[in-house]
């Protein structure tokens, strides 16, 4: 069985209409996750702020947490947090870190 060439193949990270990004998790390249604890968090919101991503929702003036079908790793936030309460963990795929 003849496989398809790469000619054939579609281009990829093409936008075809406005406003979908949502519907998209863009963060499968991760190699790095970010882990919050919520004890030492202090809502200064600099993590918020300084994502690349907007990964760190907000509600009522607190961070809710880090989506991890938007956050690509970076670490910014870990880096940024004055109180050190987001640590960047290598990232498990298959059970394997």
């Amino acid at each position: 069985m003849k496989g398809k060439s790469w000619k054939n193949l579609p281009e990829g990270g093409l936008i075809l209409e406005a406003g979908n990004s949502v519907a998209f998790k863009t963060a499968d390249w991760r190699t790095l996750t970010p882990e919050w604890s919520k004890d030492k968090c202090i809502n200064c919101l600099k993590c918020h702020f300084m994502c690349p991503e907007g990964a760190i929702p907000v509600k009522g003036g607190k961070m809710q947490g880090i989506d991890l079908n938007f956050c690509k790793g970076c670490g910014i936030c870990a880096a940024e947090c004055p109180v050190k309460a987001i640590t960047m963990k290598k990232e498990c795929v298959n059970g394997k870190a």
